[in-house]
């Protein structure tokens, strides 16, 4: 008798199991085809990214020669200016220790 029961509404059951499975079948189709499109799309987002970076990096790597050269070239000037500071500062003290009355008129 339970198997009798099984019978009659397994059957049920099972057409109603697949009739739901074939209504779903077109939008699981486009559910698929939305997601090979949205794949598409950012596997070209991460290729323009790629693109992208390299380019800022090769960017930053300019930018750093250029920093490096502008500090040397910097550092030089300064170096001589310092020695040009140096020299005028002693050459003032001399100027002043040694000729503090040979200036004055008396006339």
């Amino acid at each position: 008798e339970k198997f009798m029961c099984y019978c009659k509404t397994g059957g049920g059951d099972l057409s109603s199991s697949i009739s739901g499975a074939e209504s779903k079948v077109p939008a699981v189709g486009s559910a698929i085809e939305a997601s090979e499109d949205q794949l598409t799309q950012a596997k070209a987002d991460f290729k323009g990214a790629q693109t992208d970076r390299s380019s800022a990096e090769a960017s930053m790597a300019e930018a750093g020669a250029l920093r490096e050269k502008e500090a040397s070239s910097f550092a030089s000037s300064k170096a001589e200016y310092d020695t040009n500071i140096a020299a005028i500062t002693k050459a003032v003290a001399a100027l002043e220790k040694g000729a503090s009355g040979s200036f004055l008129q008396t006339q």
